[in-house]
């Protein structure tokens, strides 16, 4: 696969990964149990438990392992050039909160 192909197929898979899973702004509200209670927020208001939705979610959490982390950091850095990238900088924005 040449490299346009695997940068668009990656795209691809994020998007649909994420049409599958709990939407909503996930946040940590404290423990449930012994396990942080992971609450996925909506804007109409509602709520649900990101793990009663563990079916949904499973892909999504697997794809963005820590294993990501090195290389979606060296693409922002790589990225951190006058004109700044418009996608980075959405990432960059979404990970500072």
């Amino acid at each position: 696969m040449d490299e346009v192909r695997l940068l668009l197929a990656a795209a691809e898979r994020l998007e649909e990964l994420a049409a599958r899973t709990t939407g909503g702004t996930w946040t940590v509200t404290g423990l449930l149990a012994s396990r942080p209670e992971l609450v996925a927020r909506f804007a109409d208001g509602g709520t649900e438990h990101v793990a009663e939705a563990r079916a949904r979610t499973a892909a999504w959490i697997a794809t963005l392992s820590p294993a990501l982390a090195a290389p979606l950091a060296g693409w922002l850095r790589s990225a951190a050039r006058e004109p700044a990238d418009p996608h980075a900088l959405a990432v960059a924005r979404l990970l500072a909160g």
